[in-house]
């Protein structure tokens, strides 16, 4: 049950953040050529960050 919850959470809490970024690059008028690596560098911190909240969920529950 708490994996599913997390797994849910997870996918919500990085499409928020990538409509965040969207409107970043929107409001700052970003070239083009420039937002997939600014894309990249916030999915992969992003999902790090999402690991470590899973990994620490799991040592406190087993």
């Amino acid at each position: 049950m708490i994996i599913l919850v997390t797994i849910l959470f997870s996918i919500f809490y990085l499409f928020q953040i990538n409509k965040m970024t969207y409107a970043l690059c929107e409001s700052r008028e970003i070239p083009e050529e420039k937002q997939p690596k600014i894309y990249r560098t916030v999915n992969i911190l992003i999902t790090i960050l999402i690991v470590s909240f899973f990994v620490e969920i799991m040592t406190a529950v087993s």
